[in-house]
């Protein structure tokens, strides 16, 4: 007898969808089980739906922006700078390159800058290519409003977007390079790595001692990813296994237990890493497994930028 999921398609578009409205793994399951739950209730009852998946799309579609609101306040008292969850995997064959980019940590951060409506009209029109009259139905506008809403929606996102110039064999060995210089605390390599204009952003959430704020140049940033080589060495060393993270070049970054401490992610353009986003608050690595704390690792000096 098979136990197969009729709906593990719908389930994956359900997730993606809520995922990137929400940059939460856990909130994001949050609300495609309660959207689930609401359609087997419905069915249950002896309801017909028509379409499963205009009907979960728009049951996952409200019920982020709902609770968007809510982690919006939540983000507001948040210590140091928010970051969205890490996917450690790469879209799937059948999702187009729009998809591959808008899963991005600078997108997603990007898009934080949207109001609910406009972020959920952007993704469905411009991610999820959903017309523009089933995309007002769901999200309960007519369509002159939508059509506006994506428009004032993809100016912002086009004006900031960052743009990746390099084949995946080439991100592979840029990437490569990279975390062998971080390991080693190769400053000359890493210099020769970074874009001049490089940004690196961290995210500890006030568990583990991180970026207080973004650094920028190449130089700041070489120096303070030297500077951790020493005293991860102190401490036996971790282990970088490169993987791809929202469909950019990254790692996992285990220490010698076994347990995951960091996931980092790149944006390439040029030859040059142009963003860094390093994730190190335990509470954003528990979907990956078994988790540890940086923090404890390199206590002898738990904040060599001088920013907590």
């Amino acid at each position: 007898m098979s136990t197969s999921d009729p709906y593990v398609d719908l389930r994956s578009r359900a997730f993606a969808i809520a995922y990137q409205m929400l940059g939460s793994v856990g909130e994001a399951e949050d609300v495609m089980q309660e959207a689930f739950l609401r359609l087997h209730r419905t069915q249950r009852d002896g309801e017909t739906i028509a379409s499963p998946r205009a009907y979960i799309a728009t049951l996952v579609t409200r019920l982020a922006i709902d609770q968007w609101r809510s982690a919006r306040a939540r983000r507001e008292q948040y210590v140091g700078e928010w970051l969205p969850e890490p996917l450690a995997a790469d879209p799937s064959p059948g999702e187009h390159a729009e998809t591959a980019d808008s899963l991005s940590l600078a997108v997603l951060v990007l898009l934080e800058t949207l109001t609910p409506q406009q972020r959920a009209a952007f993704l469905l029109r411009e991610v999820f290519d959903y017309p523009y009259t089933e995309v007002a139905e769901i999200i309960g506008t007519d369509v002159d409003t939508t059509r506006h809403l994506v428009a004032r929606a993809r100016r912002r996102v086009r004006e900031r977007r960052p743009r990746y110039h390099a084949t995946r064999q080439q991100q592979r060995r840029l990437a490569g390079r990279f975390f062998a210089a971080v390991e080693h605390g190769d400053l000359p390599a890493l210099e020769e790595l970074l874009a001049q204009d490089v940004a690196m952003h961290g995210d500890g959430g006030g568990r583990v001692p991180a970026l207080g704020r973004p650094l920028n140049g190449r130089q700041p940033v070489a120096r303070v990813l030297a500077a951790m080589a020493p005293l991860l060495a102190r401490a036996g060393g971790v282990r970088f296994d490169l993987t791809k993270v929202n469909g950019q070049p990254g790692a996992l970054v285990f220490d010698t237990r076994g347990l995951l401490v960091a996931v980092m992610a790149l944006d390439i353009t040029d030859g040059h890493i142009q963003t860094i986003h390093s994730i190190v608050n335990p509470d954003k690595l528990q979907h990956f497994g078994r988790v540890g704390n940086l923090g404890d690792l390199v206590r002898a000096d738990p904040d060599p930028t001088g920013d907590a």
